[in-house]
């Protein structure tokens, strides 16, 4: 979340990833700094993941980053 903030507040358009059981834990932060990055969130665990597990996973949040980074 801090890169985020700081990317954004140097004209560097961004989004915040991360995985869904950390949604409340982001939006809490993002207040704490004052700043609410574009958000996508996806599906929990990631650590465990293979790597074909992990390409189907960013597959299907693909569309979702494109619209959270171009509005």
């Amino acid at each position: 979340m801090h890169d985020s903030v700081d990317l954004e507040r140097r004209g560097v358009p961004t989004v915040f990833v991360a995985s869904a059981v950390f949604d409340d834990a982001a939006q809490q932060q993002g207040e704490a700094l004052g700043f609410q990055p574009q958000r996508v969130f996806v599906e929990h665990p990631i650590q465990d993941r293979t790597d074909d597990e992990m390409r189907e996973l960013a597959e299907r949040a693909v569309e979702s980053l494109i619209a959270a980074i171009t509005n």
